[in-house]
């Protein structure tokens, strides 16, 4: 079986598919993947760094706004469907899954011209331009948000690295503190903003440090590779705050073990990307969700179910400062009971094995497609000298446990879907949430 995966530009559509390689490649390891790219994208990198072959087509972005450039797209499009067209006629591509991005629009017109599968996942709850083009030309339409409104669309949940999705953060805490040089007997608050950093989360948590660790709490803080600058110094500590002993402030650039810091952590300030809360729902871990400024506002869309299940706190970016942090997020840290609540609220929401379903729906589909195309040549062989009857349509598999929609699948189950064997099914939750580290 050949699966060839688009979804490059941004890390939020490289990791579902890397994770989905790597489920595939966990539920058969003859199974050949290969990812399309381009050059400009992050895909470049972590793509051969995570084992898997990377080929490359021209990038289309599409421009935002009406300038002359936008006569050019048409051109560099049908290039770049060529481009692609030649990889999958070489690679015999038995299925084609794309996430979005600037590889995924010529990916789809690609594969529907040489008759290739096409599988889509969308991450957010407002599906991008791509992956609304893919729905309408595939009946295998899967969603990492419950409340996306797509063709087709079915309900499953973000696929996750495997190191995060089994993660018991009580089990690693310990450990995974002492990595950080931070004490095991203080609450921990974890501020990240993404890859890069955020430069608002930066300003804001530095002149709320001396208040967080006067009150107990200790701060590990990934700035971004290059703003390292913006982060306060040590400020000074209320006395007698915390016993006699230094609360510490861990600042570091970046951070390639996030398994670590999650399991480091009892709370997180932080931006509100699909990944990110997808993983912190995965591994109960509640957080203050500041979402990205700019876009369509999704970034609030993807934290909002989460909220509103009790598993975190929303602030808009402009009203994140140092006296909202000190007023309201820091009496929420240091009630361990309300902490203890909402890491099991947001647990509710995790689903940890979304990469191991979508990798069972890709290979039902090809399996389906493959018997589709067998039967209509089937029909045809005996009749070769009369007019030729029309070909089989393409079904999509009958309903079951991956391809009905999250709340039927408990029904469909008794029709005969099953989970992969010894894996918890789609639906099912998180254990390592729950518990508050310091209630133990």
């Amino acid at each position: 079986m050949r699966v060839v995966l688009a979804g490059g530009g941004s890390a939020g559509h490289i990791e579902p598919a890397l994770a989905l390689a790597d489920a595939l490649r966990e539920a058969d390891s003859s199974i050949q993947v290969t990812c399309l790219g381009t050059q400009r994208g992050l895909e470049s990198r972590l793509v051969p760094l995570r084992g898997y072959e990377l080929e490359l087509i021209p990038a289309v972005p599409l421009p935002r706004s009406v300038t002359p450039q936008l006569l050019t797209v048409p051109g560099r499009l049908a290039g770049a469907v060529h481009a692609t067209g030649k990889i999958l006629d070489r690679l015999a591509a038995d299925v084609l899954v794309g996430f979005g991005g600037y590889v995924a629009t010529p990916a789809y017109l690609s594969a529907k011209r040489h008759d290739v599968p096409i599988v889509v996942h969308e991450a957010n709850p407002s599906p991008g331009i791509a992956n609304r083009l893919g729905a309408h030309l595939t009946p295998y339409v899967f969603t990492g948000h419950p409340d996306t409104k797509l063709r087709n669309a079915k309900y499953l949940g973000l696929p996750i690295r495997r190191q995060i999705a089994d993660l018991d953060r009580f089990a690693l805490g310990d450990r995974a503190r002492a990595q950080f040089g931070l004490r095991s007997d203080l609450p921990v608050l974890l501020v990240f903003g993404g890859s890069q950093g955020a430069k608002s989360l930066n300003r804001a948590i530095s002149g709320a440090v001396p208040a967080i660790r006067s009150a107990g709490v200790q701060i590990l803080h990934v700035t971004g590779p290059k703003n390292a600058a913006d982060t306060a110094a040590d400020g000074p500590l209320s006395p007698g705050a915390a016993g006699s002993a230094a609360v510490p402030y861990v600042t570091v650039p970046y951070v390639d073990r996030m398994d670590l810091a999650y399991a480091a952590a009892d709370f997180a300030l932080c931006r509100a990307g699909a990944m990110t809360c997808a993983e912190l729902t995965a591994v109960g871990l509640p957080a203050a969700y500041v979402p990205l400024p700019i876009g369509n506002g999704e970034q609030r869309l993807n934290a909002l179910p989460i909220v509103q299940r009790g598993g975190g706190l929303l602030v808009e970016d402009a009203e994140l400062t140092a006296d909202w942090i000190k007023n309201t997020l820091l009496p929420v840290l240091t009630n361990i009971d309300q902490v203890a609540g909402m890491s099991e609220a947001a647990a509710t929401m995790g689903r940890r094995d979304a990469d191991r379903w979508l990798a069972k729906a890709v290979i039902e589909i090809v399996a389906a497609e493959r018997a589709n195309r067998s039967a209509g040549k089937a029909v045809e062989a005996p009749v070769a000298s009369q007019q030729r009857p029309a070909a089989a349509p393409r079904q999509a598999p009958q309903p079951g446990s991956l391809f009905s929609p999250h709340s039927t699948r408990q029904d469909s189950t008794r029709q005969g879907g099953q989970p992969p064997a010894g894996r918890p099914q789609a639906g099912s939750q998180p254990t390592s949430g729950g518990r508050h580290r310091q209630a133990r």
